[in-house]
């Protein structure tokens, strides 16, 4: 069996590509990165809770500078809102892309879980990329993932890979699969906001309405909303 760490932010992409791989890995690590964002204590929260339902150890690691460096509305408060009929329109999830966007976030947060599995001898992270997203956000696409493999094949001495169980799905695809595989996601938080419950307006927000009510989920509905 493998050994595994996640890149958990206790949203709903991150929380299933764990469960999706609970057969063939053994997860050592959960890692949720603080770098100054408004829901940096809510992500913090969801992951723990579900680490804690899996049996994971689960770790904190601060980034303040990248909060110094970063003009991202993640971080300034300023956060776009885009209504489930916008979801599909590229010119407005491109903009809302470069707003929320933080430099070099996912190649930062690999290479620091990258570190981490070296240091246990080689294993994979495995990280919440998928399809849906990868079509503005370049960090979250097929890509992306395969090229920081061959970054990791050089920077590390043992077999560390990342892994992205989900980068061909969409979001409902993703409810589905969670569904199938009895997560809890009662104790996700996918929100860029710090709100007692999710905004509701954001883009994340919007995209897990939209795939919870095409599954039917409508119960969630009203406990995460």
């Amino acid at each position: 069996m493998n050994k595994g760490i996640v890149l958990l932010s206790g949203g709903l992409d991150s929380t299933v590509s764990l469960a999706s791989l609970l057969d063939s890995t053994k997860f050592e690590l959960a890692l949720t990165f603080d770098y100054g964002q408004m829901s940096a204590q809510k992500e913090a929260d969801a992951a723990y809770k579900i680490a804690c339902h899996y049996g994971i150890e689960h770790r904190v690691i601060k980034l303040d500078w990248l909060a110094e460096i970063t003009k991202t509305s993640l971080v300034s408060g300023d956060i776009p809102k885009i209504d489930m009929r916008q979801l599909d329109n590229i010119a407005v999830t491109k903009e809302s892309c470069e707003n929320v966007w933080v430099p070099n976030r996912n190649g930062l947060f690999i290479n620091i879980a990258a570190s981490f599995a070296d240091s246990m001898g080689g294993g994979v992270i495995v990280i919440g990329a998928n399809k849906e997203e990868g079509a503005t956000f370049s960090d979250n696409s097929k890509e992306f993932i395969q090229n920081i493999n061959l970054s990791l094949e050089k920077s590390t001495a043992g077999d560390v890979k990342a892994a992205a169980p989900l980068i061909d799905l969409n979001k409902e695809e993703i409810v589905q699969r969670a569904i199938d595989l009895n997560v809890p996601l009662k104790y996700i938080n996918s929100c860029y906001k710090n709100t007692e419950k999710h905004c509701g307006t954001c883009e994340s927000c919007s995209r897990l309405k939209r795939a919870l009510i095409k599954c039917g989920k409508t119960e969630l509905l009203k406990e995460l909303f």
